[in-house]
């Protein structure tokens, strides 16, 4: 083989070296981009993943709190109504011990 046809065999495995290395270079840029963009994806997602349980973990929390606050409500309005009640009952008493202490003493000024 002449010695101008190993040359120029030489110059052009070395320009398609050149493209493979090239066209590999473009694409791992392409593939490392694809990597960044589904990371970014992932995170995105995770991060309102994340929001939407967040806020159905303080719906459950303003729930409980809204039961346990109407709880209270009611055992307080249960306990109202059991004090007006003692109260009744001890103003009937008072009533009835001051008339009887208002007839003693007439009874007694008689």
């Amino acid at each position: 083989m002449p010695r101008e046809q190993v040359l120029r065999d030489i110059k052009e495995a070395e320009k398609e070296a050149e493209e493979i290395v090239s066209n590999a270079e473009a694409e791992r840029e392409e593939r490392l981009e694809a990597a960044r963009e589904r990371a970014e994806q992932i995170r995105e997602d995770a991060k309102q993943e994340a929001e939407e349980m967040a806020d159905e973990r303080l719906d459950e929390a303003r729930e409980e709190i809204e039961a346990e606050r109407d709880q209270i409500i009611e055992e307080g309005e249960k306990e109202s109504e059991r004090l007006e009640e003692r109260a009744e009952q001890r103003l009937d008493e008072t009533v009835e011990r001051v008339v009887s202490l208002f007839e003693e003493e007439v009874h007694a000024q008689a």
